[in-house]
Order: C-alpha cells, then structure tokens, then sequence
C-alpha cells in the first residue's frame, strides 16, 4: 500500500500541468524547469504509482485512463494544500485563530477588557476565548495546554510552567463604610483597622493570606463575615458589617454609594500581576499580540 507521504506535491503539480497544457515543453515554461526536469518528475512519479500516465506523441502528450482518474485527487490535494498555506499565512497576518485566555477574577474587571478590546481593534479575525479562575486553577489548564495565555498572581501559589512577564504591582486598597470615622482620610493606618469585622472569602489561602498582612500590623483579625463575590463584601461594607481589601485592579468595578476605598498605610500590601504564556504558545502569533496589549493595558493603568 502506497503511504500518503509518498505523494509529492511538486509531482502532482508537474503532473497536472503537462495534463493541462498537453505537453512536456509547456509545463517545463509555465513551471519555470527544464524539459528534462519535468520528464524525470513524471517518470518519477509513474514509477512510484506503477503506471503510465501520459501516451507519447508527435504532438505532444495525452492522459492515460490511469492519469484521468488520478487527476481529479491529485487536484483536490493541491486544492487542499493551497487552502492550507492561505490558513496559515492568515495565522501569520492574524487574519484568524484562536486565543485562549485566563486570567483571575479582579484582573477581569479592566485589565483583561482592556488588553481584548485592542486586540479586536486591531486584529478582528482573532477569536477570544475566555476562562476565570484563581491562579490554582489556571496554573494547571497552562500547563495542560488547555489555555495559551493566563494573567496571574503568584502571591498564593507557585508560578505555573512557561514564560512568566511581569505586567504591574496591584496595590490592595481597603474598603470602608462611608461614615466610617477614618473614611475621611486619604491614607488608612492598617493598625487603625484592628477592631474591625474583616470580610474574607471563605477560604484556607485568603484568610491565611489576610492573617498574614494585619499579624505584621501588629493584630489578628476577626473574620466573622464569609463571602467570596466582590458584590457581596462591598453589599455588607455599604451597609456597615465591616470592612475588606479590595485590589486596585477591581477598584472601577467596587465604587458604590456607601462605600469609599482608600490606601493603607504605611506600606500598602501589594501582589505582583504577571502573564504567564504557556510553552506550546512561546511562538504563537495571537499570544505575542496579546502580550503586547496586556502590557499595554497595564501601562494605562489596567
């Protein structure tokens, strides 16, 4: 049985030349050989198939019946090849593909919009596809090959396999009831909050996190109130239950009537942002322009 890699394109397009242009001669002109070049691609190529594919004449050539039915699958075969470098010089251009994209939840509420909105602008044959999560559920899907691109932090988890670039500094802000009696100033004393509920997600790594930023302020934290949705926490800020840090990144989207964000002081707690781009897309041309935007998008403030 004859293996598909046997066939070479250069054959076939010999082959469908001379069958086209009736002779030796012409396909040689119109392929840019020799005449002796073309005579040994089809001999080549009637040994490899085992039959003769053109009867020899005076005037020319002529397709045997073999060559007649070959010709409709070696054309559709170059068709195909054809189709395929136009898909992938589309690839090239960005003229088409896929990204795959993850990023965490606060790195959504700007970064992420921003970064996909100039890509579209930009190369609207680009289809985005979107995945939330933490960094623990992203890490694996990057390495798996699962996602092409992810926006993380690293401030929980160790980094995930692939390229890491660091894209900005997320200043955690805290939220406060509006009439809080410290909601006046432009900077927070963190030490000034240790009398206060916390509202914390409901997990092991964010209240171990949180314990870790106000144990070094010189308190520990009550965290009676549970909640893992921003509109949840900033719901119980506004209504005076407590308060919560709010990353920067999220500040757009945590701006409600009775509740004001402020800087802590005198150090503000801080997590570093990065891309992470996986092996298999080190090359990939959507991701290199991706890359380039979410910088972008970070440089303009995110």
């Amino acid at each position: 049985m004859m293996r598909p890699e046997a066939l070479d394109p250069v054959l076939l397009r010999t082959f469908v030349a001379v069958a086209d242009l009736g002779s030796f001669t012409a396909a040689a002109s119109a392929g840019d050989y020799t005449q002796s070049a073309v005579s040994r691609q089809i001999a080549a190529l009637e040994d490899l198939c085992g039959v003769e594919l053109f009867a020899r004449g005076a005037r020319g050539v002529r397709p045997t019946p073999a060559a007649e039915h070959l010709l409709p699958h070696a054309r559709a075969l170059l068709d195909r090849l054809a189709d395929t470098a136009r898909a992938l010089d589309g690839l090239r251009r960005l003229d088409a593909g896929t990204l795959r994209v993850g990023a965490f939840p606060t790195a959504n509420v700007t970064l992420v919009p921003d970064a996909l909105a100039r890509l579209r602008a930009r190369h609207p044959g680009v289809r985005a596809v979107l995945r939330e999560g933490l960094t623990e559920r992203l890490a694996p899907m990057l390495d798996a090959g699962d996602l092409d691109i992810a926006v993380v932090s690293t401030h929980k988890v160790p980094a995930p396999a692939g390229d890491l670039v660091r894209l900005l500094d997320d200043e955690l802000l805290v939220a406060l009831p509006g009439g809080h009696p410290l909601a006046s100033r432009r900077r927070v004393p963190l030490e000034g909050l240790a009398d206060e509920p916390w509202i914390v997600a409901d997990e092991p790594a964010a209240v171990a996190a949180l314990h870790a930023r106000c144990e070094a302020a010189g308190f520990t934290p009550r965290t009676p109130l549970r909640a893992a949705e921003w509109i949840s926490k900033l719901g119980l800020v506004a209504a005076g239950f407590g308060v919560t840090l709010v990353p920067s990144l999220a500040a757009a989207g945590a701006r409600r009537d009775g509740v004001v964000l402020r800087a802590l002081a005198p150090e503000p707690p801080r997590r570093t942002v990065y891309a992470a781009v996986g092996r298999h897309a080190r090359r990939s041309p959507p991701v290199i322009a991706f890359l380039e935007d979410l910088r972008a998008a970070a440089a303009a403030g995110g």
